[in-house]
């Protein structure tokens, strides 16, 4: 089960990523050179409402689910200034609690995601009409990931010879 929670979302940020850049080209090819074409022919243009939607829609998940593999990868950035200097228990103790918050944030960002999702349940989107709570369940999503991930990382804190720590 650690193993597809760990697995899943890296590849569903490279999908992403992949449609993303997809539907960027998408967008210019519709927009530059279809759109120039149909002007010349004068027929009618074609609609292209739906790329803005996609790219907003997968940048969301895209980032709230980056931002849990960031937290689980312990690749965001810290700053220790005066922490390194207390006793090895203290430092681990100040990390757990700082993955506290970060759980705590996830938790808040799941819980309005949730709200805004019902919110915005029967609101669709003008190109692709879809439910507008697609784009917020991607709080919900990534605060419970950000959550999750948070909370391993209490469970198992680094130690202080970890090469990433």
């Amino acid at each position: 089960m650690l193993r597809i929670l760990k697995t899943v979302p890296k590849i569903t940020v490279t999908a992403l990523i992949v449609l993303a850049i997809a539907n960027l080209l998408v967008g210019v090819i519709l927009r530059y050179f279809v759109g120039a074409i149909t002007d010349w022919l004068d027929v009618d243009p074609v609609p292209f409402t739906w790329v803005e939607e996609v790219g907003e829609l997968s940048l969301a998940w895209l980032t709230l689910i980056g931002a849990a593999i960031g937290i689980r990868s312990r690749s965001h950035f810290s700053l220790s200034v005066f922490v390194h200097r207390l006793p090895e228990a203290t430092q681990l103790w100040i990390g757990c609690f700082n993955h506290a918050l970060i759980a705590g944030v996830g938790l808040l960002v799941a819980w309005y995601g949730w709200k805004l999702c019902l919110l915005n349940s029967a609101l669709k989107t003008p190109g692709l009409e879809i439910s507008l709570a697609w784009l917020y369940a991607s709080a919900v999503v990534g605060g419970i990931l950000i959550a999750v991930y948070a909370l391993a990382m209490m469970i198992s804190p680094p130690t202080l010879q970890d090469p990433q720590h």
